[in-house]
């Protein structure tokens, strides 16, 4: 895949937002720490750094980072891995249920040295979701530790997925882009958004596999996938949502969620709701 450019969403400086500061400065309680919260829509982490590593995963919601040249967005079969000393913001548009996992730099070594996207396995999955229920002592026992290093080790093995929705500064391709994303039920075909925008649609196909590493029908349909998890979450209909998405009905809709997140609508609202 082709280095991943910033993402699309406009910045939250224009909305209304929640600051958290981050949990630690200086040091961790522990070389390796686990941390789970709930978020409000519009919650921002300022930009900051810090000496230790850190995997971000939502549970519920989408969670990104904004890195200083690309923008990481995982809905929750992924997670975010950020090593030491890189510099982000924290941030969700939607109100989010996300856990961090903190390593400490000595213990970085078999994980990724760039910023990216890593596959949540249903083991890491499980572990994740044990250790949200049982809160952990400061510093664990060593039962805790153990548990700890388990999912360190299975983060080092994670498949590498970039970002699941990237973007463009491309001058051609990033406002068709932004414009899908401000209405994801805009169904206009490629050819319909090259005229719009005054390109080809052939110029758009292959800027779209050179800019994203993706086709353009995949893109749209991740696009979607992102836009869904919020709606459904909230508690709206499954054919709802379809229709505000640009579907004619639920079924079509419900195929492409299956596809892309390996479970129908109604699973992944059963999921996020701890079912």
């Amino acid at each position: 895949m082709p280095p991943i450019r910033h993402a699309l969403p406009a910045p939250m400086a224009t909305r209304p937002r929640q600051l958290r500061a981050p949990p630690f400065a200086d040091t961790l309680p522990a070389p390796i720490w686990f941390r789970a919260d709930d978020l409000p829509s519009d919650t921002e982490y300022p930009r900051h750094r810090h000496a230790w590593g850190e995997f971000v995963y939502a549970y519920s919601g989408v969670m990104e980072l904004m890195l200083s040249d690309r923008h990481l967005m995982a809905p929750p079969q992924y997670g975010v891995w950020l090593p030491a000393q890189v510099e982000h913001v924290g941030l969700n548009r939607h109100a989010a249920s996300h856990c961090s996992l903190y390593v400490s730099e000595a213990l970085c070594a078999a994980l990724p040295r760039e910023a990216c996207a890593l596959t949540v396995s249903p083991l890491v999955r499980a572990l994740l979701e044990h250790l949200r229920r049982h809160a952990h002592a400061a510093p664990p026992t060593a039962e805790e530790a153990r548990l700890l290093q388990v999912l360190v080790d299975q983060l080092a093995l994670a498949p590498r997925a970039g970002s699941y929705l990237p973007g463009s500064e491309d001058p051609v391709l990033a406002p068709v882009l932004r414009a899908l994303d401000a209405n994801p039920g805009d169904a206009r075909s490629l050819a319909e958004l090259a005229l719009a925008f005054h390109t080809t649609e052939r110029t758009l196909l292959r800027r779209c596999r050179r800019e994203l590493g993706m086709s353009f029908s995949e893109w749209r349909q991740r696009l979607r996938v992102v836009k869904a998890l919020p709606r459904l979450q909230a508690g709206r209909k499954v054919e709802a949502v379809a229709l505000e998405l640009g579907y004619a009905g639920a079924s079509a809709f419900i195929t492409m969620f299956k596809r892309l997140m390996g479970m129908t609508p109604d699973e992944f609202r059963r999921r996020a709701a701890g079912g």
